[in-house]
């Protein structure tokens, strides 16, 4: 049976976490400054979801991930700069009325598949596709650290910096499985590749 928690939300477009990935955060709204300290006061976790809408109070998409900080700077004037790292995504059951400057949800955690892997022809095809896009983008990539990646760490790393826009990003995080994400991600990868390099980000609209 899957768990349910209440979470603390931090609504962010064309920002994703991935399970067992770093996130690093520059934390300056007065709300979100105050969501780090109750959850540094607490488990040390936030929730990362994108809005359908860069604008405040926005609809959220439906999945997210849950991060647990795990290295945080204050400054004088109170702002963090904190890094997560990804520990479980999440599927939102509903959004909770509630009196913290910032938002909360109670929602889903969403349960891995285990020992997930690429077949060598998956392997090669993305990595081609990934060479591709990093040329066209004029991006230098040690392709030698790439190669020493697992599967999961490849196709996670480059779901979560590619600079797509934030309905491709979504579709990504919320693949049910790394086939199906790896798949996708390749898609975009040939499409976006298309893009205008000095573009900073290219979108699907």
């Amino acid at each position: 049976m899957s768990e349910t928690k209440r979470l603390s939300i931090f609504p962010l477009t064309g920002a994703i976490l991935f399970p067992g990935l770093q996130l690093p955060l520059h934390i300056f709204e007065p709300r979100y400054r105050a969501m780090v300290g109750d959850a540094l006061a607490r488990d040390r976790r936030i929730a990362m979801i994108q809005p359908t809408d860069p604008v405040d109070d926005a609809p959220l998409y439906s999945v997210g991930c849950v991060g647990k900080i795990e290295d945080v700077e204050t400054s004088e004037d109170g702002r963090y700069n904190v890094i997560l790292l990804g520990e479980s995504r999440f599927r939102i059951k509903h959004e909770l009325e509630v009196a913290t400057p910032f938002r909360q949800v109670e929602a889903e955690l969403i349960e891995e598949p285990a020992d997930e892997f690429l077949s060598l022809g998956e392997r090669a095809s993305l990595e081609y596709e990934a060479r591709k896009f990093a040329d066209s983008q004029g991006y230098a990539i040690d392709w030698d650290s790439v190669a020493q990646l697992d599967d999961v760490t490849l196709v996670n790393g480059i779901s979560q910096i590619a600079p797509f826009d934030a309905a491709a990003k979504q579709g990504l995080l919320e693949a049910k499985d790394l086939r199906e994400r790896c798949d996708l991600l390749a898609s975009l990868l040939e499409f976006f590749g298309k893009g205008d390099p000095d573009e900073s980000s290219v979108t699907l609209q």
